[in-house]
């Protein structure tokens, strides 16, 4: 005579078997990796990075197979010149040779490793109210992006010609 599991059991065993197949397919992830991964997925949608940091979206046709793989449109800003959304992901032409440290506090503080800084287009006075908790998931979620190999242009210097589109953030009375 065969046993059935009770339902009450069922999604139990399921999680537990999805636990086990991850832990075969990504050894030394777990479930807390897992979740600070999916929160920074989440925040990152939420916040919009994709806007400015995946090719094609202000062009009105964002390419998905290379998500946050950095800007085809510039920005031109009035006295910094032309800036591309980088690459986020963990490529070395993104964020490879990046720390997770170093993701927080660019996100937080604006500061990058190289001293040159975020242009004042990147909200990240907005960003530097994150909780720990949620900027470390942020930087756990890019460092866990398919790596896309591409080297944003920029920045151009003001009057230099530009690589490829661009658009222009033109001041009130400018």
């Amino acid at each position: 005579m065969t046993k059935h599991l009770k339902p009450a059991r069922q999604p139990e065993l399921l999680a537990t078997a999805i636990s086990l197949f991850l832990a075969v397919l990504m050894p030394g992830t777990s479930r807390a990796d897992e979740a600070q991964v999916e929160r920074g997925r989440y925040l990152v949608q939420i916040a919009g990075c994709s806007d400015c940091h995946t090719p094609g979206h202000f062009l009105g046709q964002p390419d998905t197979t290379r998500f946050l793989g950095g800007s085809d449109v510039g920005f031109e800003v009035p006295g910094v010149g032309i800036v591309y959304g980088p690459n986020l992901t963990p490529d070395p032409t993104g964020l490879g040779s990046w720390s997770t440290d170093e993701i927080v506090t660019a996100i937080r503080t604006g500061a990058t490793p190289d001293g040159r800084g975020l242009i004042p287009v990147m909200p990240w006075p907005n960003l530097s109210a994150l909780s720990d908790e949620d900027a470390y998931a942020i930087a756990a979620y890019l460092k866990s992006l398919e790596p896309v190999s591409n080297d944003v242009p920029g920045p151009v210097p003001p009057g230099d010609p530009a690589p490829s589109f661009v658009m222009r953030v033109v001041p009130p009375g400018g």
